[in-house]
């Protein structure tokens, strides 16, 4: 039987469960399940979720929409983060209740400074494929 290699990246079966958790936290913030003003005042989106290869630790990602009150939302989910974990472990079946970190998603920030790059002239010359000589 052939040993996996770590830089083979996640197994299934976490990739599997962290969509499972993500899915679910996204369903509570969603229906408002969650009593706080900071939370249900704002719509927000749970890009990604990554599990440790035990499953005893989560990192969520989240970016709130229209990308206003990014430190409210973030210190709203830390102060209910007791009570994502207990609905993500009772709706997600694992042997551990994982351990909810959130931080906030930079990829759409980073996607818009790439974007903006490649947009500039004189990445656009060079992307031209024209030669100059």
């Amino acid at each position: 039987m052939a040993r996996r290699n770590e830089s083979d990246g996640p197994s299934v079966r976490v990739l599997r469960v962290g969509e499972q958790v993500r899915h679910v936290l996204s369903e509570i913030l969603a229906r408002g399940d969650v009593h706080d003003p900071d939370l249900s005042s704002t719509p927000i989106s749970v890009t990604e979720v990554r599990m440790s290869p035990d499953l005893r630790h989560a990192t969520v990602f989240v970016k709130p929409l229209l990308g206003d009150k990014e430190a409210e939302v973030l210190a709203a989910l830390k102060r209910n983060r007791r009570y994502l974990q207990g609905e993500v472990a009772r709706r997600v079946n694992t042997k551990y209740a994982a351990d909810l970190k959130f931080l906030a998603d930079e990829s759409f920030d980073e996607g818009s400074h790439i974007d903006s790059l490649l947009r500039t002239a004189h990445v656009a010359r060079d992307l031209d494929g024209k030669d100059e000589d």
